[in-house]
């Protein structure tokens, strides 16, 4: 039987269960110790490039056993909230296969002119061709989303340039800005929490950085907590004007059970050599 005590779970990915093709220690066990609790739980990540089924896949490699309903993407996040906002419109997308079959799969339908929207995804392709014509598109009148605001992401040779950078050069050029889905954008958050039925009361978000994953989790209703294997270095978290309700060195040092419902008068706490 489940222990109601404790609360559904969203978790980053990068940095939170994985470093790119390599698991954090205690992923995997962690993922493992939800599932034997009868916890609910999502992995999400603004990486628009693969859909969940080839995520799931990929942390398989890792080692990692997370089935492809339980990975929200931020391709996943735009085509839901494109759903809401003009059903089954049209798009013109500079972007790979996770954005183009998420969009597909709501209805809508691929074109080259005079679409309702140009949808701006992470790849690691951008063409000079490609970008022009998004400029050329947005400045006859389409409109500009973009899958998340990420100025670069890691890769095996350094870090790359990412969707935030490519919409900061579409803007420049069209002084049009992208309203962008991913985190920290709380719209990301809510529609995981609708994906698994969930309130934002009953969760946690567990990510690894204070600028996306804690305030999108603060702002969304959630209690979060900061695991310090990714971006976000302990001496950088009093930078930022709020906390995390729990800081731990990595997710091997999260009790599943230390997830429930926080103490009387809310204070935030440690794990792990915290502070």
């Amino acid at each position: 039987m489940a222990d109601t005590t404790t609360c559904n779970v969203l978790l980053d990915m990068d940095g939170v269960l994985v470093h790119e093709e390599h698991a954090i220690d205690g992923a995997a066990a962690f993922i493992e110790a939800l599932r034997e609790r009868g916890v609910r739980f999502m992995v999400l990540t603004n990486n628009s490039i693969y859909t969940p089924r080839d995520l799931s896949a990929r942390l398989a490699r890792s080692g990692i056993d997370v089935h492809e309903e339980c990975i929200w993407t931020s391709a996943l996040a735009t085509a839901r909230f494109l759903d809401d906002q003009r059903p089954r419109g049209t798009a013109h997308v500079v972007g790979e296969a996770g954005l183009t079959t998420a969009l597909h799969d709501i209805g809508y339908v691929m074109v080259d002119t005079d679409p309702d929207y140009v949808v701006l995804g992470e790849t690691r392709n951008y063409s000079f061709t490609a970008i022009t014509r998004a400029i050329q598109l947005i400045n006859d009148g389409a409109r500009f989303i973009a899958t998340n605001p990420d100025p670069s992401g890691p890769s095996r040779d350094g870090m790359l340039p990412a969707t935030g950078s490519v919409a900061a050069l579409i803007t420049k050029a069209t002084g049009v800005a992208p309203y962008f889905v991913g985190k920290p954008n709380t719209l990301m958050m809510r529609s995981a929490l609708n994906a698994m039925d969930a309130h934002s009361e009953d969760t946690v978000m567990i990510g690894d950085r204070m600028d996306t994953d804690v305030v999108a989790g603060l702002e969304a209703g959630m209690r979060t907590v900061l695991v310090l294997s990714g971006s976000t270095a302990r001496a950088e978290v009093d930078r930022f004007p709020y906390r995390p309700w729990m800081i731990a060195d990595s997710i091997a040092d999260v009790d599943p059970s230390d997830l429930g419902a926080p103490p009387a008068g809310g204070a935030g706490r440690g794990a792990s050599g915290a502070d």
